[in-house]
């Protein structure tokens, strides 16, 4: 293939894009109109070779009580379950008081990265020194970060040979603070420089150690049975889940992947980088050496309690939070004003979501609920009208193992009858 319309491709309108992909790579008229029907101005302005926006399914998490406060948490996913499953679990939760979220100091952590140095404590020696200065010298890039109160406050080295990190420490007030925290890095390694030490990189860190989240639940037994189950062996079934999400990174990577289908979500919508949440959560994970759940599940009397803790560098202000009018919808439907307000609210909706996945694996499986969405969506791909396709999947879960050709056949049949 001839790839010589690649070149400035950055350059080209919107409109000129979608005319050489289209003849480049044999688009059919649907795709062409699908492309032009979709494109915006705004998705334009926020991405380079733009040709459309990608559209996802929003809905919101409803009965989520966090501090005693109720929240309606918009959602943006693909996956059927999900928000049915959040919704499930915040309400067992708040029949039971809700989730309590901690209120925690917010810093992210910007790196100057030396190799190979020589005396690793003289360059101790020389921070120590200039500690006051470089704090300076980060701030003086980016001085509306500290009139808003927020700025460097503080540093640390760490050795990590054969490198060495002088970590910074910067509160970013409402923002998530990437750009912020990358220009005072950036500000405090060319000051390194200056004075003869060799800088690798200036960095920020997505393992925001310093803005972690905890979050808890607590669930009466009574609000736990279900499915031929009593309360309390709903309540073992969900501690010894728990515990093998300790012991077994088979199993904690699903447990954790279960969170993050909610905060994910609660993420995207908000405008949010959800991949630097979902990557420091990760990362946080495994900070003992081995990959474990994030949250843990206990019986302390005749109640169930879940506790989680993980990295929430939540924004509520700058990047594309502004500028997207949809994004500027949602939080007027969840209320939510600070940026400790999201991650208490997100990393709740990330424990709802575990319990419900919890609750379900410990009692009749995650398939029986969660096939139940999947049929209506076979239907729906099959042609079903929103009224149809209802009827289409009782029919379906039926079926053993239900496929797209039954599924067409159960709605020739109800359309015949």
């Amino acid at each position: 293939m001839n790839n010589n319309w690649q070149h400035g491709f950055y350059r080209r309108s919107t409109q000129e894009r979608q005319e050489i992909i289209s003849r480049q790579l044999h688009l059919d008229n649907d795709h062409q109109r699908l492309m032009a029907d979709h494109a915006t101005s705004l998705g334009n302005q926020l991405i380079e070779n733009y040709l459309t926006d990608y559209q996802l399914p929003e809905g919101v998490a409803v009965g989520l009580v966090v501090n005693g406060r109720d929240y309606t948490v918009p959602m943006v996913v693909e996956e059927p379950s999900v928000i049915a499953a959040a919704s499930n679990g915040a309400q067992r939760v708040a029949r039971s008081g809700g989730f309590t979220a901690s209120n925690e100091e917010r810093m992210m952590i910007g790196q100057v990265v030396f190799k190979d140095v020589d005396d690793p404590a003289e360059l101790k020696k020389w921070v120590h020194a200039n500690y006051q200065r470089i704090l300076s010298t980060a701030n003086a890039a980016h001085p509306s970060m500290q009139k808003r109160g927020g700025g460097a406050k503080g540093l640390r080295l760490r050795e990590e040979p054969p490198f060495v990190s002088l970590d910074l420490q910067i509160d970013v007030c409402e923002a998530m603070g990437a750009n912020c925290v990358n220009t005072m890095a950036e500000a405090a390694a060319e000051l390194m420089r200056q004075h003869g030490w060799e800088v690798s990189a200036a960095i920020l860190s997505n393992l925001a150690t310093e803005s972690c989240q905890t979050v808890t639940a607590r669930v009466d037994f009574d609000n736990l049975g279900g499915h031929g189950f009593s309360g309390a062996e709903t309540a073992q079934g969900i501690a010894d889940l728990s515990t093998l999400a300790q012991v077994d990174p088979y199993r904690a990577a699903t447990h954790n992947k279960g969170i993050m289908n909610g905060i994910d979500a609660v993420m995207i919508a908000a405008g949010n980088d959800w991949r630097a949440i979902e990557s420091g959560a990760h990362a946080y994970a495994a900070r003992n050496g081995q990959y474990r759940g994030l949250s843990t599940w206990q019986i302390e009397g005749q109640q169930l309690v879940g506790r989680m803790t993980l990295p929430m560098p939540t924004g509520v202000v700058g990047g594309s939070i502004g500028l997207n009018p949809q994004t500027r919808m949602n939080y007027q439907i969840s209320g939510i004003q600070t940026a400790q307000q999201l991650a208490q609210v997100a990393a709740s909706v990330g424990l709802a979501q575990n319990l419900a996945a919890l609750r379900a694996l410990a009692t009749n499986g995650i398939q029986a609920g969660h096939m139940k969405l999947q049929y209506r969506s076979l239907a729906l791909s099959v042609g079903a009208t929103p009224k149809e396709a209802p009827l289409v999947a009782a029919q379906l879960a039926k079926i053993e193992h239900p496929d797209k050709q039954q599924a067409k056949e159960i709605l020739s049949k109800i359309r015949k009858d």
